[in-house]
């Protein structure tokens, strides 16, 4: 096992990267178009910005006993981190923020990535997801699928107090826009504790992570105009392998400027598209294995290995799994209003890329639409994977790895 858990070490160093070709056809990235000829410095310096979440090693144990590596089983979740942080970044920074290395960067840019280190108390670790997801049916350590991830982030989007972000998940392709604006319009809590502490996952102005059990009492605030929303859409685009019918409906996402990427990939191997040229999704890959970075008391986070600053990786759009989730981010009600507009025009009025309904009401026939409620969490960390075999579904998975 440790042979093979060997592969993934740095696997990405070894291989031959091909340059983006320079081109006359357009580059899509999270609704940004570039020309490889004369943009291509600022192409690069976007997808480096882009938050790049990777298998990690030697972190605490989740639950205390289970595993403290996610190598091997984690790339579904590690994908749904970048997918949030991308609409944290946009949250807090916008969209044309970029990342330098050699320049600070501002609080809440370390303030995101606080919520992401691999430890039981930052509100989207490895540690959260993978046990939120025991609620969603997967054993700790079991492989994810798109749905599922989405599911698992709009249940821990509702402790997440500092970034009060709606994460709403589509059911049966269906866009219900009365459900939506229900829901970002419900009033945040704000956590009032001592010594000005935040809530569980959030890090103090003082840079301290919140530790589990602190004593708070949760105070409603006024309603909001609005709560920045996280729209996730799961689709299946095909049986076995996706319908061409549906590539051009997957570009135009590309190019919605609420545009938040695209959880997917083949099967067991998981990926974050962000973009496209020509018949070749780009997609940032989490198969490298880090060490976890430490960050108590500082806020400031070591982000270097945060950022991938290689060669984006491609692969033809005839090569995706059918099962995706896409991902938009509406930091206003005006953003949500225009992307509705958006798909009414790109989607709905043309019937071959039509790949999913936005309709205006709740449908009769469904379940009254209840807002999500913060649920009791009660894990105790026991259900994991059996033995480490299971973690390899697939015989190939190892051999056919940033193909």
């Amino acid at each position: 096992m440790e042979a093979v858990l060997a592969k993934y070490e740095n696997n990405i160093v070894f291989e031959y990267l091909e340059d983006l070709p320079e081109s006359d056809e357009p580059v899509w990235i999270l609704g940004v178009c570039y020309n490889t000829k004369t943009k291509k410095a600022e192409l690069l310096s976007d997808v480096r910005s882009r938050l790049w979440f990777t298998y990690r090693k030697k972190f605490s144990p989740i639950g205390g006993t289970g595993p403290s590596s996610d190598t091997g089983w984690g790339c579904m979740l590690r994908c749904g981190q970048m997918i949030l942080a991308q609409a944290l970044l946009c949250r807090h920074l916008e969209r044309d923020w970029r990342w330098d290395p050699e320049k600070p960067q501002p609080k809440e840019y370390h303030r995101i990535l606080h919520c992401f280190l691999d430890k039981k108390d930052s509100c989207y670790s490895i540690h959260q997801m993978a046990q939120m997801g025991v609620g969603e049916g997967k054993s700790v350590g079991e492989w994810y699928g798109p749905n599922t991830v989405a599911q698992v982030l709009k249940k821990l989007a509702l402790f997440d107090d500092w970034n009060s972000l709606a994460v709403y998940v589509s059911m049966d392709n269906t866009v219900v826009i009365e459900d939506i604006k229900k829901q970002c319009h419900q009033p945040r809590y704000e956590s009032r504790s001592r010594a000005g502490a935040c809530s569980q996952g959030e890090v103090s102005m003082s840079g301290q992570s919140c530790s589990e059990g602190q004593g708070r009492a949760i105070q409603p605030k006024r309603p909001l105009d609005w709560r920045p929303l996280l729209l996730l859409i799961p689709l299946r685009m095909g049986i076995n392998n996706i319908n061409p019918v549906y590539i051009q409906a997957l570009k135009e996402c590309f190019k919605m400027p609420q545009s938040c990427g695209v959880l997917g990939g083949k099967p067991n191997l998981a990926y974050y598209f962000i973009g496209f040229i020509d018949d070749e999704l780009i997609y940032l890959d989490p198969h490298t294995t880090q060490q976890a970075v430490e960050s108590e008391s500082d806020i400031v986070v070591d982000d270097l290995s945060y950022h991938c600053q290689r060669t984006p990786h491609r692969m033809k759009i005839t090569n995706l799994d059918p099962s995706v989730a896409l991902g938009f981010f509406c930091r206003t009600e005006a953003d949500f209003d225009s992307w509705c507009k958006l798909v009414q025009q790109e989607f709905l009025k043309k019937r071959n890329l039509r790949m999913f309904e936005l309709v205006e009401k709740h449908p009769s026939h469904w379940p009254p639409f209840v807002p999500p409620a913060k649920p009791e969490v009660q894990t105790t960390g026991a259900e994991f994977i059996e033995s480490p075999d299971k973690l390899f579904e697939s015989e190939e998975e190892f051999e056919i790895l940033n193909v």
